[in-house]
């Protein structure tokens, strides 16, 4: 009995100590969003079902690298989007992907080299995002080094120049540890795949689904196509003149569809309407004639929204692009011989000053200013 009296003291005191303790405020996941992002949980921006308009027939559509593992939905492209706008993807908090990707030039960068987390330059001019899940074959970087989108999504935050977590930082397990000490990216990866584990596969998986929910089908060529489509027609009725056009961009359109001369090549030929993507059996454009790399391009959706072209950003005028097809392709082992005639030197197009500045006007029809206002697409820290 003595013993018993000994601890009752004790027991006691905790027993007050336990009815002193503050209780534990537990917020709704939603204010805990709204400390830091401009989004909901409930009602989330349409990225899973895209409207095509007319022109998007389901052969366009087709054309896609969509795999069957990663069908784009609206939590995983919501949280692909955090992460694509999220500083934090860089070692020392000063750059995310949409740094090098800005939304108003199309997802692209003002400088002809990107810099990356420490000012350091790359070699390379940022690409273009607009219709990236059309190039039908799937390969990333300009040179085509990553099989899919989602192989690409890491590279860049892997890269020492890029985004800083190398494995001497930690690797992409630093930046995991990094996310998940965010109060809303526990949040947010359950609510796109069912529990808060921050993995490498669940980034490339969401920020790829964002990426590709990026469609570009509101531009004046849009517009124009979408009027004159008829599925009766030789290739939908696009040779027919659109009746939003001026007279010089459709007789640009003309030049970008068909051939100067026959065997010769054409715009269209390598970049395929509606939706602009690259086909997947180009090859080298002819930049250089000791070139060796097979380069892929982006989408010409949005392209005069640029001011710097090519993998390493040279031209800086859309003028200069078509005079290189017109008159500057070089030979080299990766040259396309689509734009090698059969005498093996470079086709030369012809095209007089006056065709030049028709086929710009008409790549000037390809910009799609509703991307660049999307509110989906948009920055969502607060």
């Amino acid at each position: 009995m003595k013993k018993l009296l000994l601890f009752l003291p004790i027991l006691f005191i905790a027993c007050q100590n336990d009815d002193e303790e503050t209780p534990i405020e537990i917020k709704p996941n939603q204010e805990i969003i709204d400390e830091y992002l401009n989004i909901s949980l409930t009602d989330i921006p349409n990225y899973e079902t895209v409207d095509y308009p007319v022109h998007y027939h389901p052969l366009t559509i087709n054309f896609n690298n969509i795999p069957e593992d990663n069908p784009t939905t609206d939590k995983g492209a919501q949280l692909g989007r955090v992460l694509f706008y999220d500083i934090k993807l860089s070692i020392n908090n000063t750059l995310s992907c949409a740094s090098c990707h800005q939304q108003d030039i199309g997802f692209s960068d003002a400088a002809r080299f990107s810099s990356g987390f420490q000012g350091i330059g790359t070699v390379v001019h940022s690409m273009r995002l607009l219709n990236t899940q059309f190039f039908e074959s799937g390969e990333m970087f300009w040179n085509k080094r990553a099989n899919t989108l989602e192989d690409q999504i890491t590279a860049p935050i892997k890269d020492h120049i890029e985004m800083g977590f190398t494995e001497e930082n930690g690797g992409l397990d630093s930046l995991i540890v990094k996310l998940a000490n965010a109060p809303y990216y526990p949040i947010l990866f359950k609510e796109a795949f069912g529990s808060e584990d921050i993995t490498e596969e669940r980034m490339q998986k969401s920020v790829a689904q964002f990426v590709r929910s990026i469609v570009s089908t509101n531009s004046k060529f849009d517009e124009g196509f979408a009027q004159v489509y008829d599925p009766a027609l030789p290739n939908f009725g696009i040779q027919n003149p659109f009746p939003n056009y001026s007279g010089a961009e459709n007789r640009g359109k003309l030049l970008f569809l068909n051939r100067p001369y026959p065997n010769a090549p054409f715009c269209a030929g390598c970049h395929r309407p509606p939706t602009f993507a690259l086909t997947s059996v180009a090859t080298g454009n002819g930049l250089n004639d000791e070139q060796t790399v097979v380069f892929k391009a982006p989408s010409l959706k949005s392209v005069a929204l640029e001011n710097n072209f090519m993998h390493d950003g040279r031209f800086s005028t859309l003028e200069e692009v078509v005079e290189h097809y017109n008159t500057g392709v070089q030979i080299g082992p990766a040259t396309d011989p689509f734009l090698i005639n059969s005498n093996g030197e470079p086709h030369q197009l012809g095209f007089t000053e006056q065709d030049k500045a028709e086929l710009v006007a008409f790549l000037e029809t390809l910009t799609d200013e509703s991307i660049v206002d999307d509110q989906r697409f948009s920055d969502p820290f607060k």
